[in-house]
C-alpha cells in the first residue's frame, strides 16, 4: 500500500460522513478545466485524451485550481473523463473541438456482432486504465495532504447513452429505441458496464482516491418509471458492490457520491440508493431537497453554473439562497455548482463565488 502525506484538510470527508462541521466544504465539478488560462498552457497541442493518458499532465491539470484558489477549495478531482470506460471496452472515442465526444462506430443494434463482442469481452480494467491510477497516485503525492482527492466514473446509463448515440444528443433517438425496443439487451449491457464501474472505482481508491463520485449526466432523459428500470438498479449495484470489492482489496471504505442530473423526481430513491452523498443540480430547491432527504444523506450542490456569468451581485444572491436553503451549511452540505463549470467563466468570478460561500456560511446555523 502506497504511503501518502497526511491529510491536513479533512473538512469535506468529515462532512461526507455526516459530522457537524465548522463550515461547509466547497469545490466545483470540472474545476480543473478549460476556463483556466493555465489549462490551455499545459494542454498545448496535446489531444484531450492524450492529456488524460499522461499521469504527469493529468496531475498538473488537477492541481491547477488548488494552486490558484488555495485554501478556498476543500477538494480536488482527478482530471480524466467518464468515457475512458467505453474506451477500455474497446470502443474508439475522439474528442472533437467545438463538438465534444464522438464515437466513429457507435453501438447501433443488439443484433450485430459489435454488441456480442462488447458484452462478451473480458475487459482488463486494471491494465486498460492504468494511466488513471498512476495519475491519482502521483496527484496524491503532489497534493501533499492539502485537500482530499475525488475519483469518479460515469454512471452505466450515461455511458450507455454515449455508446449508443455516438456522442451527445438532443433527442436521444438511438438510446430510446434501445430501451423501449430492446429492454433486455439494454439491461445486459448496463449490467456489464456497472461491473466495470465497480472495479474501476475500487482501483481508483487503491491508487489513492479518498472519495468517489458517480456521474449520471443524462438521467434527465429518463421518465421516473424508466429511471427505475434503466438507471437506479445500476447505481445501486455500484453502491452495494464497491464496498465489498474494497474490502476484498483490503482498502479502507470511502464516501460515495451519486449525481443524477435532472432526476429531481428520484431524490427520495437516491437518498436510499446506498450513497452517503447525493448531488443536486440547480433545478432543485435546497430547502425542498432537505425536506425530502430527512437527514438520510449529505447533499452536494447546487448553484446554477450560469450565475458565474452574471457578476458579483448575482453570485452573492445565489449563494445567500443556497446557504439559507441548506440550513447554514454546518451539517449535511457540500457546496458546489449544480453541474460542471462552463467555458469562458472568468476565474476571478469563481473565486468570488468561493469567497461568498466562506463569508455567508461563516455565521450559518447548524
Amino acid at each position: 500500500m502506497t504511503a501518502f502525506p497526511p491529510l491536513k484538510n479533512d473538512l469535506l470527508l468529515r462532512t461526507a460522513r455526516g459530522e457537524i462541521v465548522e463550515r461547509p466544504p466547497v469545490w466545483v465539478m470540472r474545476q480543473a478545466g478549460r476556463y483556466l488560462p493555465e489549462y490551455h498552457e499545459t494542454k498545448g497541442n496535446h489531444d484531450f485524451f492524450e492529456c488524460c493518458r499522461s499521469p504527469e499532465i493529468a496531475s498538473t491539470l488537477t492541481l491547477q485550481p488548488i494552486e490558484r484558489y488555495g485554501d478556498l477549495l476543500d477538494a480536488s478531482i482527478i482530471f480524466s473523463d467518464i468515457l475512458v470506460i467505453p474506451q477500455a471496452m474497446g470502443m474508439t472515442v475522439e474528442m472533437v473541438d467545438q463538438k465534444g465526444p464522438h464515437f466513429p462506430t457507435p453501438l447501433r443494434k443488439p443484433t450485430g456482432g459489435q454488441y456480442k463482442e462488447l458484452l462478451e469481452r473480458d475487459v482488463d480494467i486494471a491494465k486498460e486504465l492504468d494511466y488513471v491510477y498512476r495519475a491519482i497516485t502521483l496527484t496524491r503525492h503532489k497534493l501533499n495532504g492539502r485537500v482530499p482527492l475525488y475519483g469518479f466514473c460515469g454512471a452505466p446509463w450515461t455511458l450507455f447513452c454515449y455508446m449508443v448515440e455516438g456522442g451527445g444528443s438532443k433527442l436521444f433517438i438511438q438510446v430510446k429505441t434501445w430501451i423501449f425496443k430492446y429492454p433486455d439487451e439494454s439491461k445486459k449491457m448496463l449490467d456489464k458496464i456497472a461491473k466495470l464501474c465497480v472495479e474501476y472505482l475500487a482501483l481508483q481508491v487503491k491508487a489513492g482516491a479518498q472519495i468517489i463520485q458517480v456521474f449520471d449526466s443524462w438521467a434527465a432523459e429518463l421518465s421516473p418509471s424508466s429511471f427505475k428500470d434503466f438507471s437506479l438498479p445500476y447505481l445501486r449495484y455500484i453502491s452495494k458492490n464497491l464496498p465489498e470489492r474494497l474490502k476484498a482489496l483490503e482498502q479502507e471504505q470511502v464516501p460515495m457520491v451519486v449525481f443524477a442530473k435532472g432526476a429531481w423526481y428520484a431524490l427520495n430513491d437516491l437518498c436510499d440508493s446506498g450513497y452517503q452523498v447525493v448531488g443536486l443540480d440547480w433545478l432543485q430547491d435546497p430547502a425542498d431537497a432537505i425536506r425530502v432527504a430527512k437527514g438520510r444523506v449529505v447533499l452536494q450542490g447546487n448553484a446554477d453554473p450560469g450565475v458565474l456569468y452574471g457578476g458579483k451581485k448575482a453570485i452573492t444572491a445565489v449563494v445567500e439562497d443556497m446557504v439559507s436553503g441548506f440550513g447554514g451549511g454546518k451539517h449535511g452540505w457540500i457546496a458546489n455548482l449544480g453541474h460542471g463549470i462552463t467555458p469562458f467563466v472568468n476565474p476571478d468570478d469563481l473565486k468570488f463565488f468561493f469567497q461568498e460561500i466562506r463569508r455567508l456560511a461563516a455565521n450559518g446555523d447548524a
